[in-house]
């Protein structure tokens, strides 16, 4: 008896001890990365670029850019250089895409806000007044209500189209409004007038702040980018003397050249990370 009881205490005090252990993270799937790169392409306008299309256009870019170096200056260094920066240069360019995008968006959201207000105000339902942004809303997101406005005239449901219009955008402002005229429609309230003006002057008030704090940041960014680009601009001019190519055809000249392009990266990307505005993320997928 004394057996099963100090058995039952143990056990109890091995529960207690193990509910104060979190369980670890789940590891990072392939799926999460993919659903990661879908995300950043559907931002950037860009959503019939696969993964596999993407790393192998960049691979071809960079391959490109560091053979036609490397003939032009004799020094594998120089190429292999050039081949690793060139790399990253799609990716940046569909990032600042993405950012341009955000932003474009970002000015545009209370206007969406405005119409359907305005819409709801005459007497139309929550349906019809988000099909007719296809046709009165802001020229960049006419083509998403569009497919929302099929999407609904197809099923007739209003919480598939909804979560489908959120895909296709892929934008924290969007999952916001979407999600707040779902749980208005759902919990049947009369503010939605309210609602909607509210949310029209918070937009309109963080797109002011931020494109001041935009405004004062650039200076400062792009001084640092000019900063890390700089002695690489001097480099490209010496690789046109055969006596500095030389010079850094070599293991030590290689070391030295590598060494500062991983410098010169960590700096960017430290730059980029410090200077970095808070972003919104998407929390109501």
């Amino acid at each position: 008896m004394s057996a099963l009881l100090g058995a039952l205490l143990g056990t109890g005090i091995f529960m207690v001890w193990w509910s104060f252990w979190t369980l670890p993270p789940a590891p990072r799937t392939r799926h999460a990365r993919t659903g990661r790169f879908r995300t950043l392409m559907i931002q950037a306008d860009l959503p019939a670029v696969s993964l596999a299309a993407f790393v192998g256009l960049s691979v071809l870019l960079a391959s490109v850019a560091g053979v036609l170096v490397l003939a032009l200056t004799s020094a594998a260094v120089f190429g292999l250089c050039v081949f690793l920066v060139s790399l990253y240069i799609p990716l940046w360019f569909v990032r600042r895409r993405a950012r341009r995008r955000t932003s474009v968006l970002r000015e545009v959201w209370p206007d969406v806000v405005d119409h359907l207000r305005s819409a709801i105000r005459a007497g139309m339902g929550l349906p019809e007044a988000l099909m007719q942004l296809q046709y009165r809303g802001p020229e960049p997101l006419r083509p998403a209500f569009a497919r929302f406005a099929a999407d609904y005239r197809a099923s007739g449901q209003l919480h598939g189209s909804l979560t489908m219009l959120k895909q296709r955008l892929a934008d924290p402002v969007a999952d916001n409004i979407v999600e707040a005229l779902r749980v208005t429609r759902e919990v049947g309230g009369t503010d939605l007038g309210r609602l909607l003006g509210t949310l029209s002057e918070f937009l309109r008030e963080n797109e002011r702040t931020r494109s001041e704090l935009e405004a004062r940041q650039s200076w400062t960014v792009n001084a640092a980018r000019l900063s890390v680009a700089a002695p690489w601009l001097i480099l490209a001019l010496m690789a046109t003397q055969p006596a500095a190519v030389q010079a850094y055809n070599t293991a030590a000249g290689a070391a030295v050249l590598l060494g500062g392009l991983a410098v010169s990266v960590l700096a960017y990307q430290l730059m980029l990370r410090l200077g970095a505005l808070p972003t919104e993320r998407r929390v109501l997928r």
